[in-house]
């Protein structure tokens, strides 16, 4: 089999029996939709969706020393996250520069485990790794251990609730607990990537599709659908939550995109990128660069990513991700534009669609908000 070749889930066959359109993803074949990603999408938003997300990346980090390696390694105060806790973090360049962002969830006193976006999973891994030199702690590639299933949407705590005796009332947004799910060992998090209440499952790959038919069973009263990456992209647009490779890159530091609230300069000891993320901080206090802010469209064409943001004839920005929103029912779009347009409601702001500059209104993230 050639190096080349895409990975398959633990659960290809079954998506295949579904008739999953898929498409190539970091390496990996991947459900794009089973039917209409707009139905995925607003199933989610208004009863539940069933995901794959066995493309990403767990990395194992054990031993006495381990939160003082991820402390080390990464921007965030991980030795600070309670067992059982999980934290969204960055692991930067020297330079500032954004490898990935990450979460990692502290299992026991001396383990955390450490999800990366399929795309960087091996770049992670070799950067702690790398970091991981003089530590008394192990960094170990947990990929191939894994499957994972996300159960995301307003009825997902009342399935999950029916396959299981944990304590789903007691586990807190961002929180994890070990427990056994349609008789299936798994560690169940309270994460997801949808702006939505819901669930992420990390279990054997052997009891990957045993859980799925499960979950699919008592999800069916409560329409619980399938759910693809297309779905998963214009959610967590909606929800204005960054996608690396668009909104993160090595070339832009947490302070660019909005995100400086993830470092922690507080924490004891140096950090890589610690110095020259505090003059990043400095110059987003002073001068900020370009400022990450929504655009809805007046119009009905959608932007995509790479697009300039124009005002009065002049370039002030760059989409980094549009699509329709089946929720506002008009396209939208997250983009880097200058300070001086980045207000809600600034006058004059365009998206260059094919030399035709659309009208935008600049609004404050997130698109969407679930309520409480």
């Amino acid at each position: 089999m050639s190096s080349n070749a895409p990975r398959h889930t633990a659960l290809d066959a079954l998506h295949r029996s579904l008739g999953a359109t898929m498409t190539d993803f970091a390496g990996w074949d991947m459900p794009l939709r089973y039917g209409s990603e707009r139905d995925e999408h607003l199933a989610v938003r208004t009863k539940a969706g069933l995901f794959d997300l066995s493309h990403m990346g767990e990395i194992t980090v054990t031993g006495p020393q381990a939160a003082a390696l991820l402390n080390y390694a990464l921007v965030g105060n991980i030795a600070s996250v309670g067992v059982g806790r999980a934290r969204y973090t960055m692991i930067c360049q020297e330079d500032g520069g954004i490898l990935d962002d990450l979460i990692v969830y502290r299992l026991a006193e001396t383990e955390y485990m450490v999800v990366a976006n399929a795309s960087n999973a091996q770049v992670v891994l070799d950067a702690l790794t790398e970091r991981a030199d003089g530590f008394d702690a192990e960094v170990r590639d947990d990929r191939d251990a894994y499957a994972l299933i996300a159960v995301q949407g307003p009825e997902s705590p009342g399935i999950l609730k029916s396959l299981t005796d944990a304590d789903l009332d007691g586990l807190k947004y961002y929180a994890g607990l070990p427990g056994t799910v349609a008789g299936v060992q798994a560690l169940i998090a309270r994460t997801g990537y949808t702006g939505e209440d819901g669930f992420e499952l990390f279990v054997a790959p052997a009891d990957a599709e045993r859980l799925w038919q499960a979950l699919t069973e008592a999800g069916a009263p409560v329409g619980l659908v399938p759910c693809g990456l297309s779905c998963r992209d214009t959610l967590r647009l909606e929800a204005g939550m960054p996608l690396y490779g668009h909104e993160l890159t090595t070339s832009l530091t947490p302070f660019d995109a909005g995100l400086g609230r993830v470092v922690k300069f507080e924490k004891e000891g140096d950090f890589v990128g610690r110095k020259a993320l505090e003059a990043a901080a400095e110059r987003a206090e002073k001068n900020p660069p370009r400022v990450l802010v929504g655009l809805i469209a007046e119009g009905r064409r959608v932007p995509r990513a790479g697009y300039t943001v124009v005002a009065d004839g002049t370039v002030i920005g760059e989409v980094t991700s549009g699509a329709p929103s089946p929720t506002l029912g008009k396209p939208i779009a997250i983009a880097y534009v200058d300070a001086a347009h980045a207000a809600p409601g600034s006058a004059g702001v365009g998206v260059d669609i094919r030399g035709s500059h659309e009208p935008y209104e600049v609004v404050a993230l997130p698109f969407y908000k679930r309520q409480k």
